[in-house]
């Protein structure tokens, strides 16, 4: 789990995230990547550790580093056989990784997209447009929403994989990788819930930078179909 500066979301994020995950099963570690946040969230998650001692582990990254360092950082260091990710502002509800986890049974991933996403409709209209612009220019397969932020998968597919990105189009490479890697990924629609408090980093006026940051990471790693 990401945070940077979600000083009134970490604590039911993570308490929320221990309540879902110990129902289902017995050993787990929940980790937060504290991404150089300057508000109260590193003194909120120090509480939270003594409360949750070895079940909780901190990530703290001094200066903000970027979404996907922050993930990578974080993927390093868990050791269960499945790993689970989302961030820190409570958009949705954990309790249905109980209708995921069944699916590891015959599936590598499992690709969250949102149902009814509670987001303004610009935001909505973008991520859109970026979706299909990623299928085109990786040749992949048609996939509902990318960067949803609700993935489960076996950490030895994972393991497999060489990621890079260090911003926000590390959930782009990751499913790249994915589909390069021939891990076999299954969608699965999750409610979406609005942000009650924090706001996102993610910006309209970031679009030019991330088309020309697609066409980088395009040249980078080449088509998906060329790689299977």
């Amino acid at each position: 789990m990401p945070a940077f500066n979600e000083q009134d979301n970490i604590e039911k994020a993570v308490n929320d995230a221990y309540r879902a995950v110990s129902s289902l099963v017995g050993a787990f570690e929940i980790i937060v990547v504290d991404d150089g946040s300057h508000d109260e969230t590193p003194s909120r998650l120090a509480a939270l550790l003594a409360e949750r001692g070895e079940q909780l582990r901190v990530v703290r990254h001094d200066e903000k580093r970027g979404y996907g360092v922050a993930l990578r950082d974080g993927f390093s260091v868990a050791k269960g056989a499945l790993v689970f990710y989302t961030d820190a502002d409570n958009q949705f509800d954990l309790g249905e990784l109980a209708d995921c986890m069944p699916m590891m049974r015959e599936w590598d991933v499992v690709l969250g997209y949102r149902i009814d996403r509670q987001d303004p409709w610009l935001r909505k209209l973008t991520s859109s447009f970026f979706n299909r612009m990623t299928s085109l220019a990786f040749g992949l397969p048609a996939v509902r929403d990318l960067n949803c932020s609700f993935k489960l998968m076996r950490r030895d597919v994972l393991a497999r994989i060489d990621l890079q990105s260090s911003g926000f189009l590390f959930d782009t490479e990751l499913i790249v990788r994915l589909q390069q890697s021939g891990a076999r990924c299954i969608e699965h629609g999750v409610r979406h819930y609005p942000r009650r408090a924090g706001r996102s980093t993610v910006r309209p006026g970031d679009v030019p930078r991330t088309i020309a940051a697609l066409l980088r990471m395009r040249r980078r790693l080449g088509s998906a179909r060329r790689g299977r």
